[in-house]
């Protein structure tokens, strides 16, 4: 039986080819003239998940992120 991809984890996450799993910042959409360059500074790269989150979003992603 085929698994079903969660499709709002693979809006939010990627897998990196050493399996670790990047997701977009949060706080960078809106109100930037009122956030510090240090903290916008901050916010302009990826992040990456724990080690423990990341099982429950391969569950969410049985395939890997589409």
């Amino acid at each position: 039986m085929k698994l079903k991809t969660k499709k709002a984890a693979a809006k939010r996450f990627k897998f990196t080819g050493t399996g670790k799993v990047k997701f977009k910042r949060t706080n960078k959409r809106h109100n930037m003239g009122n956030k510090s360059s240090a903290r916008k500074l901050k916010l302009r790269g990826p992040g990456i998940l724990f080690d423990g989150d990341i099982k429950h979003i391969e569950k969410c992603l049985p395939y890997g992120s589409v």
